[in-house]
């Protein structure tokens, strides 16, 4: 199924995104099918996918921020497992690394890339290598000395389904994905989780590119600086 692709931004000004690497907004690619009921203080519970990740405390720590999440959307944390009304299964992982070999503009005198990228289409600007999380990369845009430099990007994932404990009935798939210059996983979920959030349930086979801003993350997730 082909899906439709629109851009989710949860904005800040193009100035204060370029003022500083530490405000480094994160971007991530989510795509959703649901049918999800409106919330009337059903109940769910969060489980693994990965039998492996079951009862781990890393994992714990990601299922907590999902039961946030739910939670301010009207949903409400089970008592116990059997007394659910859905189940959320949760997976999340990052590759090994990919090597890229990239060839940025040059100033002259001032001696290579000045370290972010050009005007997107969207209205935002796009980090280069100081960041740590960046989606793409800006082309060269005016003359000088090209700067050849390789680096390793990280691809990561956030896999959610919920279904109807009562009859196994699938009323949730949800997929995040994104790259980074980091493979950090406590750095990288609860971005995941974040956009993944964004706008929920969201419209059934659309896939949605959402961009969060540093300075726009709630602290009910994280409360942390990059850079």
């Amino acid at each position: 199924m082909s899906l439709r692709r629109t851009v989710l931004t949860l904005a800040a000004p193009l100035s204060l995104l370029a003022l500083s690497a530490c405000a480094t907004p994160f971007a991530a690619d989510v795509a959703r099918y649901q049918r999800m009921p409106a919330p009337q203080g059903q109940s769910f519970t969060v489980q693994a996918l990965d039998p492996n990740k079951r009862g781990g405390l890393e994992f714990a720590q990601y299922a907590g921020y999902v039961t946030q999440e739910l939670a301010r959307q009207g949903y409400r944390p089970a008592e116990s497992p059997a007394s659910a009304s859905f189940v959320v299964s949760l997976d999340y992982g990052v590759d090994n690394g990919n090597e890229k070999v990239v060839s940025t503009p040059g100033f002259g005198g001032f001696g290579g890339g000045f370290g972010y990228g050009r005007f997107g289409r969207f209205g935002y600007g796009r980090y280069g290598f100081g960041s740590p999380f960046y989606y793409g990369f800006g082309d060269p845009f005016f003359g000088g000395y090209n700067d050849v430099q390789s680096y390793t990007y990280f691809t990561s994932f956030l896999d959610m389904q919920i279904s109807r404990t009562s009859d196994g009935e699938r009323l949730f798939e949800g997929k995040a994905k994104a790259r980074s210059r980091t493979d950090s996983l406590p750095n990288i979920v609860p971005n995941l989780v974040e956009a993944m959030f964004t706008a929920f349930p969201g419209h059934s086979g659309e896939e949605v590119r959402i961009t969060i801003p540093e300075d726009k993350r709630p602290a009910t997730i994280r409360n942390r600086r990059v850079g």
